[in-house]
Parts: C-alpha cells; structure tokens; sequence
C-alpha cells in the first residue's frame, strides 16, 4: 500500500483540507489517487441522501473515481466520538472492514491518501483505535498541526504517539486555522526545529488562512519536493 496516514493534533484542525490538498497535488501530477475516510462522524441530509461533509470532500479531490460508500466505509449520524455515536445507533465499528476498503481503493490507484479521525488515538471499538487502524495500514504519517494557541504541545505528543506506535512520521503540515495567532511565525520556526531534531519530520506545508480552501488552492502552499520524497513517484 502507498500513500499516507493524516492524523491531526486535535479535532477540527485541517485534516480534511490538507488531505484533499494532497490529492489534489497528486492529480496536477497525473497519480491516481484515492482519498479514504474509514470512520466520519456527522451528517446531514441532502436531497434525500445522508451525506459526511469530509467523505464528500475527499471523494471530489481525487482523481480515482469512487462512491460515498467506498469513500468512507463507516459514516455515522452524530458529530461525536465514533464509538458513542456508534452506540447510539446500535452500531458496532469494525476494523476488518476499515482495513478491508483500504485496500480495496489502494488496489485501484497509484496513492492512497487515507484521513483519520480526530486527533492520533480516538476509540473505535474495544481494544482497537485509530492509532491501531494506522499501524494496521502501516503507511508513513502526514501531521496536520492546527496552529493555534497550545500547539507546540500538541504537535510534540502527537509526534511522539505516532513514533512510540513504530510508524514513521513523514512530515507535518501547519494549517492557520487561527488567522489572529500571536507569534505564528516563532511557532512555525519552533515546530520547525523541534519535529526536525526530535523526529526528523519535515514541513511539507504551510497552509493560510484562506477564504475559499479549494483543494488546489491548499496544494499550492504544500512543498513539492517534500511531497516528493513522501509519494515516490513514477506511478502506476
């Protein structure tokens, strides 16, 4: 399998945009890829069809044609912890399923981009998390850091859980999702210098404060040749 895992520091910090901004990025360089949801909590009705926003967005920037369902396995009503919003349905969340479509969307394209679901460890069911769903698809991870107050912190025990679970930490995407943080740019050189000498995780992006994130406009603000390094080209 090739691709990436993108995990976040926290819930509501980017993953989705800078996911489907690197599916995007593969595009613009003619690989197939495929964006993956496994777990999605939190939908809404559409024209009669009950409709994940993040699977929507993954399913839309990628170029590997695939429906909502193949796109996010599991989708649950409730914008909770997936575990109780499982519960509450009378749901149960199964792992060999989640790693199942995995393969089958990385079987069809040249790169599997694959969103977790909030931060690194979020329960899914007993005894398997989403840090266990990582380490089952075994692919190198993306972190997606919500720059914002706190996220040094964040970011550095994030780091460490990814590493203490044997994955390799490719790299780490800053996302300005606080346009009025002080210091920003003392941050970024901070996480900048700590994830390089303690993880050696470069940035492979720097995303801003945009009004209208598109997938490309999130991709023209990622390091090209850091994404590189990550996804290996030739394809196929």
């Amino acid at each position: 399998m090739k691709g990436c895992f993108v995990t976040g520091t926290d819930t509501e910090v980017g993953k989705t945009r800078v996911s489907a901004g690197l599916l995007a990025w593969l595009g613009q360089r003619g690989a197939v890829g495929a964006g993956y949801k496994p777990v999605a909590a939190g939908t809404e009705r559409i024209e009669g069809v009950w409709v994940n926003a993040d699977v929507r967005a993954l399913r839309d920037a990628a170029t590997l044609r695939a429906s909502d369902a193949e796109v996010g396995p599991c989708q649950l009503r409730e914008a909770c912890a997936p575990h109780i919003a499982a519960m509450h349905e009378g749901r149960a969340i199964d792992p060999g399923v989640l790693i199942a479509g995995a393969q089958a969307l990385a079987a069809r394209a040249d790169r599997l981009v694959v969103e977790g679901v909030g931060g690194f460890c979020v329960p899914l069911a007993p005894g398997f998390d989403s840090a266990d769903l990582a380490v089952a698809l075994g692919l190198p991870v993306v972190l997606v850091v919500g720059l914002r107050l706190g996220c040094l912190n964040h970011a550095l025990l994030s780091a460490e859980a990814v590493r203490a679970r044997g994955l390799a930490l490719a790299g780490w995407v800053g996302n300005r999702i606080d346009p009025q943080m002080m210091h920003a740019e003392d941050n970024l050189a901070t996480l900048r210098n700590e994830l390089g000498r303690r993880h050696d995780a470069p940035c492979l992006g720097v995303v801003p404060h945009l009004d209208a994130p598109h997938p490309a406009a999130v991709a023209a603000h990622l390091d090209g040749a850091a994404l590189e390094a990550l996804f290996r080209p030739p394809w196929g």
